[in-house]
Parts: C-alpha cells; structure tokens; sequence
C-alpha cells in the first residue's frame, strides 16, 4: 500500500527530526519513496490495463465487421 508506506515514513522522518536520529529520518525517506514508487507502478498498470481493454474492444469490432 503505497499510501501507507508514505504515511509511515513521514512519521519516522518527523520521529528522527524530533529524538535527532539521523538512522530513522534516513528510513522514513526509503520507505516514503518506496510508497510513491508503488503508487506510480500502479497507475502504470492500471492504464496498462485500460490500453488492453481498449485493444480488446477495437479488434472484436474488426472482427465483427470482417468476419
């Protein structure tokens, strides 16, 4: 859950921030851009899927119309 990820290291960067733990600001930013790297990688599929369902849609209709 790529929102989650983000949440949780927001958290520990301002955890490392607030107890100055340079290690646990380090994780929270890795584990926050490990959540937008899940993010992009499924609206990247998602339109992939839309893309196939489209292609789908157009070569049944050719197929319709070119029996």
């Amino acid at each position: 859950m790529g929102w989650l990820d983000k949440l949780m290291g927001r958290g520990k960067q301002a955890a490392g921030t607030a107890t100055d733990s340079p290690a646990m600001r380090d994780e929270g930013r890795h584990q926050e851009a490990a959540g937008q790297a899940d993010d992009r990688a499924s609206a990247a599929e998602d339109s992939a899927q839309v893309e196939r369902e489209r292609a789908a849609q157009e070569s049944a209709e050719a197929d319709r119309l070119n029996p």
